[in-house]
């Protein structure tokens, strides 16, 4: 496995502005000017629908042309901006292949470190502790973890993001797939396999 756990360049966000969110939030519903229902319907759809669609056009898209995957896994960030999803940030986006010998696997314990343009609002466990340092030391556990057994032989690699450096990972497209479109492709992609915790699957579930 190769390890990339360097030292972040930033830090842990303080407690005190997350405490201020949910203050905010509470008074907001207390006092009528917020819907619970609306704003958990709005969090659902950035967590699982317009972000991660965003991300799995970008993966069906390299699958059915190899130009733009060539493109793709040389310079993301202009690949994806053709398709009009830019981070207003510095950072710069690269995106991992996975093969049938080669799985990548991306962690990070900050959401500032998620590529949000193309995943939309990171799961609670990306952001834990345990799962950084768990992935880090014992990948193909916490994959086992999540459903996914990977051969003795395939190689994984675990990448950790930075606030210059994300990572996409471009999932193997799946067998019988091949006379399915772009879109059709594109919903069977899951924000995990863009992670690297799942496989596509046809007819799998997405998270």
């Amino acid at each position: 496995m190769e390890d990339h756990d360097h030292e972040h360049d930033h830090q842990e966000a303080p407690s005190d502005p997350a405490l201020r969110v949910m203050a905010l939030e509470s008074l907001l519903v207390e006092k009528g000017l917020v819907d619970p229902a609306a704003l958990d319907a709005l969090i659902d759809t950035y967590e699982h629908k317009i972000g991660p669609r965003n991300g799995a056009r970008v993966v069906a898209r390299a699958w059915l042309y190899p130009e733009f995957k060539e493109r793709l896994l040389t310079d993301a960030s202009s690949a994806v901006a053709e398709l009009r999803y830019v981070s207003q940030g510095r950072e710069h986006l690269v995106v991992l292949e996975n093969t049938p010998d080669r799985h990548n696997l991306v962690v990070c314990t900050l959401c500032s470190c998620y590529p949000w343009p193309v995943l939309g609002l990171p799961p609670v466990w990306y952001k834990s502790a345990p799962y950084r340092s768990r992935a880090v030391i014992d990948p193909r556990s916490v994959l086992r973890e999540f459903g996914l057994e990977l051969d003795e032989n395939v190689e994984i690699r675990v990448w950790d993001s930075t606030s210059e450096m994300r990572y996409l990972v471009l999932p193997e497209r799946p067998p019988g797939t091949e006379e399915m479109g772009e879109d059709e492709l594109a919903a069977l992609v899951s924000r995990d396999a863009m992670i690297g915790t799942a496989k596509v699957t046809v007819g799998g579930a997405q998270r």
